[in-house]
């Protein structure tokens, strides 16, 4: 029992603490493809202290709505992770259809980030507010796809038991279709944050900003918040596409902590290739990806059929 709460700490501790690092990654891995040195890998861990010092500024036309917008976010993101298992250990929460209830508590959270932008009566923000449920509607299909997938393998409707070590025995009888669920999930970890080539988070340009313009009237610790949760969000994500690439099986339950943070932080680094040798699509471009990405998912699941 001691053992089982220590890995339950330990996974809450790699939630609270590894996302900001793997954003510090992602950035120095651009600078070194730019020529640049870049920030410090810590830099996260400093912008979010300095924010969290600062006063807000708040508007008279917004209401609870614009406060409680970054305080869902946070919280059904951090719910989220807890469905999610990390290093081939179970997850804190698992139970028979928890990857609905993990997609819809991202989906509250997304919900109540679109109406504080909204909140504020700016058009600029509704423009983003329209253009992430938009993206966020074509790449659900993707998600629950690559679910049908790892439920039909595992024989189970738990995250913990669909990305455990089944897994790593079914690369061996259906890799194509797992390796098509991870190659979507991917391209979903990109859209869901706002990543290259679907967004830039680094421009405030009206005509590629996406998650950046529903955020640009919080500041202070709202928008620390805020930047905190997308760094959880980004982290979950790369969990699952990590649970399915790179499952942990026959490593032991020690063993497997620090090669979990290894190939997170590989991820990172990944991402950041993948954003310093792409270019942006236009945003027509966009919803034929998305398509693409479930497609290919689906692809995957009628591979299996037999």
């Amino acid at each position: 029992m001691i053992v089982l709460y220590v890995h339950i700490a330990t996974h809450l501790v790699l939630v609270l603490l590894l996302p900001p690092l793997c954003l510090g990654v992602i950035a120095k891995t651009k600078a070194l493809f730019a020529g640049r040195v870049g920030p410090p890998l810590l830099q996260p861990y400093y912008d979010l202290a300095r924010l969290m010092k600062k006063g807000m500024v708040l508007s008279r036309t917004t209401t609870w709505v614009f406060l409680a917008g970054p305080i869902v976010g946070i919280v059904t993101t951090l719910l989220a992770a807890l469905f999610v298992p990390l290093g081939g250990h179970a997850a804190p929460l698992s139970f028979a259809g928890d990857f609905v209830l993990f997609a819809y508590a991202l989906g509250l959270g997304r919900f109540f980030t679109v109406a504080a932008a909204l909140d504020t009566g700016s058009p600029f923000e509704g423009m983003g507010g329209a253009r992430e449920v938009t993206f966020s509607c074509l790449a659900e299909p993707a998600l629950f796809f690559g679910f049908l997938v790892l439920a039909h393998a595992s024989g189970s409707y738990s995250l913990s038991d669909m990305l455990g070590a089944s897994v790593s025995s079914t690369w061996s009888t259906a890799s194509a279709s797992l390796a098509a669920v991870a190659l979507s999930w991917f391209v979903v970890l990109l859209a869901e944050n706002s990543r290259i080539p679907f967004d830039d988070p680094n421009t405030h340009l009206e005509l590629t900003m996406i998650h950046e313009v529903m955020v640009l009237d919080h500041s202070g610790p709202l928008f620390g918040v805020i930047l905190y949760g997308a760094a959880v969000k980004l982290f979950v994500f790369g969990a699952l596409v990590l649970g399915v690439a790179a499952p942990l099986a026959g490593i032991g339950p020690w063993a497997s902590w620090p090669v979990f943070v290894a190939v997170s932080l590989l991820l990172a680094v990944v991402i950041g290739v993948v954003e310093s040798v792409m270019a942006r699509l236009r945003l027509p471009q966009v919803p034929s990806l998305l398509v693409a990405a479930s497609l290919l998912a689906a692809f995957g699941a009628v591979l299996l059929v037999r």
